[in-house]
């Protein structure tokens, strides 16, 4: 949840702390309803392979990873797996903030039903508080300064089975998602929300589709100050949050649609995929509001189902430079290498959103699973 700071005339250091410092400290409190990139950090995805490609795999990921971007492909992991394990981590913004995702999957019934448990952490440690930096005299004592932690938590209950619908080709899956936001010890919020899929598969062909927020998520804030940053918040001109607030995010939808083709040993798999919000004007490909909607596309490419090149675009923004009159077109390109074995696969990329090369991205993701014993 976003709060405009308006700061007093003072020194130009002075300033940018107490932007840095309060800004980041109350970035997330507050009363707002339906806020436009609302529980960002859900959309940052999970497995490396689908960053390398753009996050285009709403319709291929059949894997642990598919509980976040599309349940319903829990139900195409082979029916011989018992217990599924998947990990990622990812350094973000030059390692500043760290990603991680955890999940676990196992098969009921006849293996074609798949239950999965996802954590997902995203966390920034050692921001600066300079709410205390400068003393009622107006003297900067860097010793005041201290630090806090921001970490954004996700728990995703995953269940997906088989169809009987268009020749038993389409599967269906759904989350029960539970998500804890902290700041610190100011301010810190609980929500739950749906998610739903559907996929279909004929061969080469495979599409799916991911109802996000199905029926909106809320989140409820309570905000907690000390009285010296309530009273410098006051004397710096600015709003104090309400102790207790509520953010709501939309529902969104993606679609995606791939197609496998074949060179003996050789396979090229391009995918497309879209994100539609409903929450107002973004700045993406397709800015408008209430709908925007953004581009995803991504190539991959195997040796025997082995060994896979990933190439892949996303986050298209319009961008204007600093002294230049006309816009640009920006997006985040991406790469990544896989690597799978009979029972593992490990997967890396790397992406770089945006022209400053301090921006790059690291993301590895390992998956483990175990054959199911044979029952007598």
């Amino acid at each position: 949840m976003a709060l405009f700071i308006r700061l007093p005339r003072c020194h130009t250091h002075m300033r940018l702390t107490l932007l840095f410092g309060i800004g980041l400290l109350l970035g997330a409190a507050g009363s707002v309803d339906a806020q436009i990139y609302s529980n960002e950090f859900l959309g940052v995805g999970a497995g490396a392979r689908a960053q390398a490609m753009g996050n285009s795999v709403i319709a291929s990921s059949k894997d642990i990873y598919a509980s976040y971007w599309n349940p319903a492909g829990l139900a195409a992991i082979d029916s011989e797996r018992g217990l599924v394990v998947g990990a990622m981590h990812a350094e973000q913004f030059a390692g500043v903030t760290k990603y991680d995702f955890l999940s676990v999957s196992l098969p009921l019934a006849d293996g074609s039903k798949r239950l999965a448990l996802s954590l997902i952490r995203q966390g920034t440690d050692d921001v600066p508080n300079t709410i205390n930096l400068y003393t009622p005299e107006g003297i900067a004592n860097y010793d005041n300064i201290t630090t806090f932690g921001v970490a954004d938590y996700a728990i995703l209950l995953s269940y997906a089975q088989p169809t009987r619908l268009l020749s038993g080709k389409l599967s269906v899956g759904g989350n029960l998602k539970v998500i804890r936001r902290i700041i610190g010890d100011f301010s810190n919020s609980w929500g739950v929300g749906i998610d739903l899929g559907a996929r279909y598969n004929s061969g080469p062909f495979t599409a799916g589709i991911t109802l996000r927020d199905a029926t909106s998520t809320y989140n409820a804030w309570k905000t907690d100050l000390d009285d010296r940053t309530r009273e410098v918040l006051i004397t710096t001109g600015n709003t104090l949050p309400d102790r207790s607030g509520s953010e709501t995010t939309r529902p969104s939808i993606l679609p995606g649609v791939s197609y496998r083709f074949e060179f003996g040993n050789v396979g090229v798999a391009p995918e497309v995929a879209a994100w539609f919000t409903f929450d107002g004007q973004r700045n993406t490909l397709l800015s408008s509001d209430p709908v925007s909607a953004d581009l995803n596309v991504g190539l991959e490419a195997d040796f025997k189902q082995r060994v896979f090149l990933r190439l892949g675009a996303d986050q298209w923004q319009r961008y204007r430079a600093l002294g230049e009159d006309d816009e640009r077109l920006q997006v985040r390109p991406a790469l990544g290498l896989g690597l799978r074995l009979k029972s593992a696969s490990l997967d890396y990329a790397f992406s770089n959103p945006g022209n400053d090369d301090n921006l790059y991205a690291h993301v590895v993701s390992l998956q483990l699973a175990l054959t199911r014993p044979e029952v007598d």
